[in-house]
Parts: C-alpha cells; sequence; structure tokens
C-alpha cells in the first residue's frame, strides 16, 4: 500500500508520527463509458472556456470567484489556513463511540507508526480499548478539513473520517405522521420478531452478490450468451393487518 498522508497523531502534550493508508476499495465492477456507435471509449478533457483547447494538468490552478474576478488559491494558501491542521490530526476529546450517528460516517484509513516500535502508539491502541473510548479530531486532506474519529481495530489505530454537523439536512421537510397508533400487542410481536432476527455483526457473511451475478452475465455475453431477466416475487402477506403480518413474519422465520 502507498501512503496517503504524512504527519502526526497527537493527544495531550504527546505527538506520533504516522502515515495514513487507505482502508477501504471500491467492490464495483470498473465500466468504461463507450460510443454506442463504434464502441470507442469516451475521454474526459479539461477544455478552456474561452479558446476550447484542451489544458495541461500542471496549468490548472484553483480560484475562487469574488464578484466577477478569480482569485487563485495556492497550495501555501491551504497550509497558511491551517498549518497545524494540515501536518497534524489533533485529537480534541475521547467520546464514546456508540454515540457517533451512523450518518456521519464517510470512509476510513490505517494509521502506521512512522517509527518502529514506537511506544505512545502502543499506549492509545492500549487505552483506547480499555476506556471503550474513540478521539474526536479534526485534520486538513486534500486541502479539505475533515472531522474524524480515532479508534483501535486489530491493534491498528483506524482514522474515520465524519461528516459536520451543518452538513446532515434537517428532517423537517419529511411527512412522517408523529401520531401513529400502535397497540402493545403488535408493538410486542415487533419486538419478537427483532429478537428472532438478532444475531452477532458479522460482516464477512455478506458479498457483493450483485457484481458477482452482473460479471456472470458480462463473461457470457462475451460468450455470444443472452441474459435471462429474472421475475421479481415479492412477498406477501394474506391480510392486510399489521399484526397478522408480523405473527406470519414470525412462524415464516420458525419454518426457516
Amino acid at each position: 500500500m502507498r501512503s496517503i498522508w504524512k504527519g502526526s497523531l497527537g493527544f495531550g502534550l504527546v505527538s506520533i508520527p504516522v502515515k495514513l493508508y487507505s482502508a477501504v476499495e471500491a467492490s464495483k465492477l470498473d465500466l468504461d463509458m463507450l460510443d454506442s456507435r463504434d464502441h470507442s471509449r469516451i475521454r474526459y478533457q479539461r477544455v478552456n472556456e474561452h479558446t476550447h483547447k484542451e489544458v495541461p494538468y500542471d496549468k490548472i490552478v484553483k480560484g475562487y470567484k469574488i464578484n466577477d474576478d478569480y482569485i487563485i488559491v495556492e497550495d501555501e494558501d491551504f497550509e497558511a489556513a491551517a498549518p497545524e491542521k494540515s501536518k497534524v490530526i489533533e485529537i480534541e476529546s475521547f467520546v464514546n463511540i456508540g454515540d457517533v450517528n451512523p450518518m456521519f460516517y464517510e470512509t476510513s484509513y490505517y494509521t502506521e507508526p512512522d517509527t518502529k516500535n514506537n511506544k505512545a502508539y502502543a499506549l492509545l491502541v492500549q487505552a483506547l480499548i480499555k476506556s471503550k473510548k474513540a478521539g474526536l479530531a479534526r485534520f486538513v486532506l486534500r486541502s479539505t478539513e475533515s472531522l474524524c474519529i480515532v479508534y483501535p481495530v486489530n491493534n491498528v489505530l483506524v482514522v474515520t473520517r465524519i461528516r459536520f454537523g451543518q452538513e446532515i439536512r434537517s428532517t423537517e421537510d419529511l411527512k412522517i405522521a408523529g401520531d401513529v397508533n400502535i397497540s402493545k400487542k403488535e408493538l410486542d410481536v415487533g419486538l419478537a420478531l427483532i429478537n428472532q432476527y438478532a444475531e452477532k455483526f458479522d460482516v464477512s457473511k455478506f458479498k457483493d452478490e450483485y457484481n458477482e451475478e452482473l460479471l456472470k452475465i458480462i463473461r457470457a455475453k462475451a460468450k455470444g450468451k443472452h441474459a435471462t431477466v429474472k421475475k421479481l416475487k415479492p412477498k406477501k402477506a394474506t391480510g392486510d393487518d399489521l399484526y397478522e403480518q408480523l405473527m406470519q413474519s414470525l412462524s415464516a422465520k420458525k419454518g426457516a
């Protein structure tokens, strides 16, 4: 793996030199966009809107528009805005990871100490495991400031970027009825159904089956065969009564 960021992870007066590595990779198929007429690949070009000519990558700069003029923002400007955040993941507090709403999660990175047998790194891992806490920090990656949580996974400190509060939309515009009457027996059966399906989380049980099936279709087409579209058979209850639907769900699970 190739590191994507190099700096330090700090808590209190302790500073740990670290490198960041992407902890995730896409599982979807790499599909190219083609011209349907001759199957030529479609290429994206960076074109000057006035000359209509392609612009070399090394000639592209970033700018912020004020009135009718662009102010060019250079690399040193990004660092000048927050030099400490560009080089340091500074843990500002420790929180219960269970208190972080899953809506805030973005992507994760592995950290690797930049020195061998780093005692401070090992200490932070053990302290987080023992306290069942996660560090809440801020840092700058690719010119963008991010919130993140720092927590241990298999004795490795993981940095997961999370969204800022203002990035989550309000639910006020959703038409959700707040006065729906649920009877006690309906709630009891609903809870029983949840308990019946409850199990320890094991993500290894789940595979990206859709892409596997799609790849089978692609390989079949390469041999001149055509895909057979499976008919969707929706599950139907025998009635519209919620309680009866729940009871049938319980029975179906037991039968399975």
